[in-house]
């Protein structure tokens, strides 16, 4: 049988292919559907306000641009940290008074002399595990880590005392009292006692004390690779208002309330209020803001490009953005000032460019050539203020220009001329090269997660194309630049922001030649391979012992003559050329009660006084 032209049988394998054909349409639509039903809820589910949902607990969250890189507390090189949460001191600041306050420690008594501080603890004070926090603790981390040779922790920089650089002795009296004796007056040393993010945080003798006493197979103490990002969080014991309840990798911490956390309000009731916070690990700035505009987010460090936008919305959006002045934090580029070579006979930096960064007028022609009042104006918006020292703007020790402090005005006729004199010349292109002809050319890196400084590294890179220096930038990651900062050593220079505080020896790291910050000039970290030929110059030996001078002081007038001292040498010599600082900036929900801003302990949207937050749900 025939139907026109077509066979019966052409007919059938026709059907057959239409039916095969809906058949693999039907079976395309169902999985379309369990993917987008797939989607909708990996979405819900990694929205931070569905884990409120689902915990039924009081919450807030906040925002961080990369994973921490460790949970030990004396390992710390970075900021903001976890420890902002779960750490604590003898002492602690209050970011609204300034001033030093009773934390794990209830009082102390400093001798007539000033060289013997007796600490008395809080009565019934526990870890997060539940077991006793005594004077036993305080010693063993003073003595068995903070003043461990063979443990690379920033808190023995700030602890150093005098010319000699020698560690307090300490000791227990009883259970609840620890005597410190000082080999001479040391002013900065309660400040060194106030715990995250600035001072010395008590850790847990009864989990740690074997890991310090025992070796590894390299040689290295146990401790060094305690307390991971890769350990359990069951087994990191606080004594902070928080402790960490889960990790999971690129995507957030959680907190939880500490039940053994010591203080209470005035009706007697534990702190924190709050039973959970989710530090969510957003890369990009620009999907931080998307997700608080969502209402994924309750705090946001706010950015200059992101502020009209956000204090736009203030209203519809049920936040405040709080502006608490100049951050504790600067920008800057540093060159590689390392003239060491390697074990091999490789030298740090390519021998050609350290002799161009070793250059002292080289420098000051690079400081001259950015316009640093476009990049206030156009990269912040405005909303900071030009900066000139290691010290920050809202230190009481910070020397502005205005009472003699060097500041490097926009000059490139100025920066021209330096290089010239400094035997620089220009080729027929007008590209700059030194007096053997090699053209002048470095690489800038910074992270590539912060959006702020790519674009200041941009300008930077036109501002010194015009002077005639080819800026190669390369963006990165920022383990990957902290990495060549504290162990390769690998850069030629480096765009960053460090975080600062009121008490300029919380500089003493970066700042003594031998301090685990010199990044300028840094010697190798312990365990790593000694350099061949690092030379120190005047200026930095000068720049160290104002530092021990400094802090020997007990007159704060005087202190803050030789700390002005420090702040000339910086900008005469520029091993940091300061760019500019911006405004501490934090949007936070309104849902989030009890907020008392302070551009001190604000970064990062954590909040100072997080333990006495309340969330309105």
């Amino acid at each position: 049988m025939a139907y026109g032209d077509v066979s019966a049988k052409a007919l059938l394998r026709a059907m057959s292919d239409d039916c095969l054909r809906c058949w693999r349409r039907w079976v395309a639509l169902v999985l379309v559907g369990i993917l987008f039903v797939f989607f909708q809820v990996a979405i819900i589910s990694c929205n931070p306000s569905n884990l409120r949902a689902k915990s039924n607990q009081s919450q807030w969250t906040t925002t961080l641009l990369s994973d921490p890189k460790t949970f030990n507390f004396a390992l710390n090189e970075e900021f903001p940290n976890v420890f902002l949460f779960t750490a604590e001191g003898l002492t602690t600041i209050n970011a609204m008074t300034r001033k030093i306050e009773p934390a794990l420690a209830q009082s102390w008594q400093i001798s007539d002399d000033n060289k013997r501080v007796t600490f008395t603890l809080r009565d019934n004070l526990k870890w997060s595990d539940g077991q006793p926090l005594t004077a036993e603790d305080v010693v063993f981390t003073y003595k068995d880590i903070a003043f461990n040779k063979d443990i690379p922790t920033s808190w023995q920089d700030t602890l150093k005392i005098g010319k000699s650089r020698a560690f307090p002795e300490v000791r227990q009296i009883d259970q609840r009292t620890v005597e410190f004796i000082l080999p001479e007056p040391f002013a900065p040393f309660l400040f060194s006692t106030t715990g995250s993010p600035d001072g010395v945080g008590i850790l847990p003798k009864h989990v740690l004390e074997k890991t310090t006493k025992t070796k590894d197979k390299n040689g290295n103490t146990q401790f060094l690779s305690t307390w991971g990002t890769g350990t359990n969080p069951r087994n990191i014991v606080v004594n902070g208002p928080y402790l960490i309840d889960r990790y999971i990798p690129s995507q957030r911490v959680v907190f939880k309330r500490n039940p053994y956390y010591w203080r209470q309000d005035n009706q007697g009731n534990r702190l924190p209020y709050v039973e959970q916070v989710v530090w969510e690990i957003i890369e990009s700035t620009d999907t931080g803001v998307l997700q608080f505009r969502s209402g994924g987010l309750d705090t946001l460090t706010v950015s200059p490009e992101n502020f009209s936008l956000l204090k736009n919305e203030q209203k519809r959006g049920d936040f405040t953005v709080y502006n608490g002045g100049p951050a504790f934090s600067k920008s800057f580029i540093s060159f590689n000032l390392n003239t060491g070579k390697r074990q091999n006979g490789q030298p740090v930096v390519n021998s050609i460019k350290s002799r161009w960064f070793n250059n002292v007028a080289f420098r000051r022609a690079v400081a001259h050539a950015i316009d640093r009042e476009t990049m206030l104006n156009n990269v912040l918006r405005g909303l900071g203020e030009l900066h000139n020292s290691p010290i920050d703007i809202q230190s009481p020790y910070y020397l502005s220009p205005e009472k003699g402090l060097k500041v490097y005005e926009y000059n490139q006729e100025k920066a021209r001329k330096l290089l010239l004199d400094a035997g620089f010349k220009y080729d027929a292109r007008k590209q700059l090269v030194d007096a053997d002809g090699n053209r002048v050319r470095f690489t800038l890196n910074t992270n590539v997660e912060n959006k702020t400084r790519v674009t200041m590294a941009a300008q930077i890179k036109g501002d010194l194309a015009r002077i005639g220096i080819q800026v190669d930038f390369n963006p990165i990651s920022f383990n990957t630049l902290v990495d060549k900062l504290n162990n390769t050593l690998d850069w030629e220079c480096y765009l960053l922001g460090f975080t600062g505080s009121l008490e300029p020896n919380d500089g003493a790291n970066k700042w003594t030649p031998e301090g685990n910050s010199h990044s300028f000039n840094q010697q190798p970290q312990r365990g790593q391979e000694k350099l061949i030929g690092r030379k120190i110059n005047e200026w930095e030996e000068e720049i160290g012992r104002l530092y021990i001078e400094a802090a020997q002081e007990l007159d704060d007038n005087k202190r803050k003559e030789i700390y002005a001292k420090t702040q000339q040498l910086t900008q005469q010599y520029l091993p940091e050329i300061y760019l500019v600082t911006p405004l501490s900036l934090v949007a936070v929900r309104n849902r989030i009660q009890n907020v008392k801003f302070s551009a001190l302990g604000a970064q990062g949207g954590t909040l100072w006084n997080k333990y006495e937050l309340k969330v309105k749900e």
